[in-house]
């Protein structure tokens, strides 16, 4: 084990993810520290996991706690250099430590913010540069799903906003490490696989909490940064948007697509109220 790896913990937020948390751990040498925060009540995948692996530690937090404050949760348990977020349905290639250790070293620690590229390219996200086929790419932001964060270069007590539960956190982050001068990159040789929205299943509440989250974050992330005019440009098309396919729903007695747009306006309201976002799938 290198130096580096002994100076990174990750850290992984779960909720309810025990039928893939497995094979993300599996990826992660096992050597290297690892805190997954279970977002429930679930004290078996606790005992499971940490009689299964000797690098892992699992926190039950026993809410929903939503991906910041999770994290935040997690990282707070750090002692180690470097924190790696990472999503339970997140899987690191062979390379993909290597790599961000090599870029480590071009770079002199000089970064907030490493990320490892997905196994099929960031693809809209990277070709936005025109420098896109560099291996070392700075970038103004990462998705969440798996980026390093170096702990001694970020002056935030809370690294995430906790107001967020779902949606805009990791962009929330990079802007304010980007508005302080700080370094974000995405490395292009160092892989990751992530299989996109398995880490909590896909049922219909699950389904109707993203929409009304996804809304709820749009609003509240730009009026945050850039005020009440621009929040209001952000969602004003995807407002009507929703009224127009709300009504149609209704005419054609699409109950599911009707319930998805009700709770993305609802969603909305609620952001325009400044209401925080209380919304959790067992509410639904």
């Amino acid at each position: 084990m290198n130096s580096f790896e002994e100076n990174i913990t990750f850290v992984i937020v779960s909720f309810k993810s025990s039928h893939i948390i497995e094979k993300c751990i599996k990826s992660i040498k096992p050597h290297i520290k690892i805190i997954i925060i279970e977002n429930s009540d679930n004290i078996y995948i606790k005992n499971y996991l940490e009689n299964k692996f000797s690098n892992v530690k699992v926190i039950i937090a026993k809410e929903n706690l939503g991906y910041g404050k999770g994290n935040n949760l997690g990282i707070s348990k750090v002692n180690t250099q470097y924190a790696f977020i990472l999503n339970p349905d997140v899987f690191l290639e062979e390379n993909c430590l290597t790599e961000l250790y090599k870029a480590k070293l071009i770079l002199q620690d000089d970064f907030s913010i490493l990320a490892p590229n997905h196994l099929n390219n960031y693809g809209f996200f990277l070709s936005k540069y025109n420098n896109f086929k560099k291996e070392i790419m700075e970038v103004d932001y990462v998705k969440g799903f798996a980026m390093l964060i170096n702990l001694k270069k970020i002056i935030y007590k809370e690294i995430f906003d906790e107001n967020f539960f779902l949606f805009l956190e990791e962009i929330d982050l990079c802007k304010r490490i980007k508005n302080n001068g700080g370094k974000i990159f995405v490395i292009q040789k160092s892989k990751v696989q992530h299989l996109a929205r398995q880490a909590s299943g896909d049922g219909l509440n699950i389904e109707l909490c993203r929409n009304w989250h996804w809304m709820w974050s749009l609003y509240y992330y730009n009026y945050k940064h850039s005020g009440i005019l621009t929040a209001y440009r952000a969602i004003v098309g995807k407002f009507f948007s929703s009224i127009f396919k709300l009504f149609f729903c209704l005419l054609f007695f699409n109950k599911k697509k009707f319930l998805i747009h009700y709770y993305r306006l609802n969603g909305l309201f609620n952001a325009i109220s400044k209401k925080p976002a209380w919304l959790r799938p067992d509410d639904i």
